[in-house]
């Protein structure tokens, strides 16, 4: 494979995180969370490949429609939780936030985002690519599209004011429920 079909995977991979990270961008983030945010994204997108690809080919047959299901899951949690608090905090000036500076939810989140690349890892070892190159490239694009992604959510909720928390619920409720029907 060549580094432009490498690069066109990396896309194709860093998109759940892009539209994850518009729906809690929609929140408010400040800068220190967009770097931590997209930080762990890109080492997630780097070691998962590395995982599914010493994992073997065996286990990815069975792993494949587990991990989809599981991400759809936590992702659906994600955006109901966010949903009820912004239905629960609609006569306070207070934001629902993600709580992103909880371990927990940040490995969550970057796991449910990033099981896609474990996915692919198994089919790597079978493919002529430069790993390491390649892993990197798709840590890079992850966090880089996580990063596109929260500024845009951030942005976007200027716009859509009060109800942003909502429009971010809704977002990642649609995109957990895509991941469970397709």
């Amino acid at each position: 494979m060549d580094y432009p079909a490498v690069l066109l995977v990396s896309i194709a991979l860093g998109i759940d995180a892009f539209s994850v990270a518009i729906g809690i961008g929609l929140l408010g983030v400040k800068w220190r969370e967009v770097f931590l945010v997209s930080g762990t994204v890109s080492i997630f997108h780097v070691f998962m490949p590395l995982i599914g690809l010493y994992l073997g080919t065996y286990l990815g047959k069975i792993a494949g429609p587990i991990a989809s299901t599981i991400g759809a899951l936590v992702l659906l949690a994600i955006g109901l939780n966010m949903l009820w608090d912004s239905i629960r905090e609609t006569n306070t000036q207070k934001r629902p936030v993600l709580d992103l500076k909880s371990t927990l939810s940040l490995v969550l989140m970057a796991g449910s985002v990033s099981l896609d690349a474990l996915t692919v890892g198994f089919g790597l070892g079978t493919l002529k690519v430069d790993l390491l190159l390649t892993v990197v490239t798709m840590g890079i694009t992850a966090g880089l599209m996580t990063a596109t992604g929260l500024i845009f959510g951030y942005k976007l909720s200027r716009f859509v004011g009060s109800k942003a928390s909502m429009l971010g619920g809704m977002i990642l409720v649609l995109l957990g429920l895509k991941l469970l029907i397709w």
